[in-house]
């Protein structure tokens, strides 16, 4: 394909996206590094203010990449966040100073959104208390740098759970509700922002400020799934519910269609109480339905297992050896499906974590399978979110990708149900704005097993993946990376154009987390 070539200063700067719009090729680099202009006289004033800054590049290379691992930079300086008080004062200077501010938490970011490249580090882990449980109220408000697992310890003091967090459980609390976060209940419960009932936000000029559907509510709208444009998440409170143990119910496909069709079928009816994909490849498809109650489980049972075209594992396993045996050149994979469900799926039913055939914390379970057999040097996942309708032509179609890249990969497919006001809630976000009560997400992610890929080839993937939701007219679960290429492409110059010059508005100097969306 050829790209129109441009003249170096021919084209005005756009803080969006400008590939979109001049036919660049989508490449994926580094930001350039900040330049340091005026560090010294930075620091000096922050310190005058009783913020400490750490300088040394020691400290500073633990937070040189994040989870993805594709991306590197070094902060100028780093900062341990301990109150909003603090981040209020640091962001007060950095906009006089035009110093830019990254914010990290978790670092679970894969396209380098937690990256510094140049300018402050602001590291929010320190912030981890639970503030108060409401057992009455069914909240609890916690400091955003908490992580998912943390939170949850204390909430089993309560005998509470969180209604929906990331299956990766090392994501913080305040990062989560910037982006969406999704769990195998978010087509029940909605996503993990959506159980924000309020939060307290340390905007780009340095106001303390809590927000909530109706004290402060655009603010709101805009922090909550905002990628971290609008301000800092430095509290938040959060529904909880009683906890419960679940029983998990695991279904076997060869088609992705009929998984999904099924999958589908059981979020319309409100017939589980989790529910969604997880496959090896397009060979071994598997949807998992688990339930908190015996009396939904054996509603599910009379109702719906009947309809549902999935196998059990025994008869599924010898329906696999059958087509196997008659495709003896395909046997490197057949062992490789083999050896992975051989040691990922006892991680599903490890009895330290199992009683009378329930799941007594999957907290842990989903957490430790996740990181164990999903972590390596590189991650990408690029994903796609869709319209219910959409849904199912978005995952074969990036299926196909996958299977053109990579000779193992995964998919995990999961609905999310909408708030009844999500146009507002959801309008620069992961949130399709063609969905209608659910949507739902698809992660594409390669098995690399510790092989180190070429950044080109990589992107060349991601790039195939999103070129995918503008086909179709999706949306993705996150932005950052190579995504802010396709935001105009996706939403339109319209609604990139005034979310643009709300950015402008709230932070004049354009310095919090520059270049994961503006």
């Amino acid at each position: 394909m050829e790209f129109p070539v441009v003249e170096h200063g021919t084209i005005p700067p756009d803080h969006v996206a400008p590939d979109s719009l001049h036919g660049i090729r989508r490449q994926q680099t580094n930001p350039n590094r900040w330049s340091g202009a005026g560090w010294a006289a930075f620091t000096q004033a922050l310190r005058l203010e009783g913020v400490e800054i750490i300088e040394q590049p020691s400290a500073a290379r633990a937070y040189a990449t994040d989870a993805g691992g594709t991306a590197y930079g070094m902060p100028h300086g780093l900062v341990l966040a301990t109150s909003a008080a603090q981040i209020a004062k640091l962001l007060k200077t950095a906009q006089a100073h035009r110093v830019p501010v990254t914010v990290r938490g978790g670092g679970l970011t894969t396209e380098g959104e937690s990256v510094a490249f140049g300018g402050v580090l602001l590291a929010l882990t320190g912030m981890n208390r639970v503030i108060a449980i409401d057992k009455d109220a069914l909240t609890v408000r916690t400091e955003a740098g908490i992580f998912w697992h943390s939170l949850a310890e204390v909430l089993r003091r309560q005998n509470l759970d969180y209604l929906s967090a990331p299956l990766n459980l090392t994501s913080s609390v305040g990062g989560t509700l910037g982006v969406g976060g999704i769990d195998v209940n978010s087509a029940r419960l909605g996503c993990s922002a959506d159980q924000a009932v309020s939060v307290q936000v340390v905007t780009p000029t340095g106001d303390i400020v809590e927000c909530s559907d109706s004290v402060n509510p655009e603010l709101f709208r805009r922090v909550i799934l905002g990628y971290g444009q609008f301000g800092v998440i430095t509290e938040a409170t959060l529904k909880v519910r009683p906890y419960t143990p679940l029983r998990m119910h695991y279904f076997y496909y060869d088609s992705l269609r009929t998984a999904i069709e099924d999958l589908q079928l059981i979020d319309r009816n409100d017939a589980s109480d989790y529910s969604g994909i997880l496959t090896m490849m397009d060979r071994v498809v598997n949807l998992l339905v688990a339930f908190d109650s015996d009396e939904r489980e054996a509603a599910f049972m009379t109702a719906w297992r009947q309809r549902l075209r999935g196998q059990g594992e025994g008869v599924f396993a010898l329906r696999m050896m059958a087509w196997y045996a008659l495709r003896p050149w395909r046997v490197r994979e057949a062992l490789f499906l083999c050896r992975r469900r051989s040691k990922l799926f006892p991680e599903f039913r490890r009895v330290e974590f199992t009683r009378d055939g329930k799941m007594l914390d999957r907290t842990v379970v989903f957490s430790r399978a996740v990181w164990k057999f999903w972590g390596c040097r590189q991650m990408v996942i690029p994903d796609l979110a869709a319209a219910e309708e959409k849904f199912i032509e978005a995952v074969l179609r990036g299926n196909a990708v996958c299977r053109k890249y990579f000779p193992h990969y995964t998919l995990y497919c999961v609905g999310i149900k909408l708030r009844e006001d999500h146009r507002a809630h959801y309008e620069l976000s992961c949130i399709p704005p063609d969905a209608r009560e659910r949507a739902y997400g698809c992660e594409f992610e390669p098995m690399l097993e510790n092989q180190v890929v070429s950044r080109d080839r990589l992107q060349s993937f991601k790039n195939e993946i999103y070129d995918i939701g503008v086909a179709l007219g999706t949306s993705y679960y996150r932005f950052g990376g190579m995504m802010k290429g396709y935001i105009r492409r996706v939403f339109g110059d319209a609604l990139v154009e005034a979310h643009l010059a709300d950015k402008r508005r709230a932070d004049p100097a354009m310095i919090l987390n520059r270049d994961v969306i503006f």
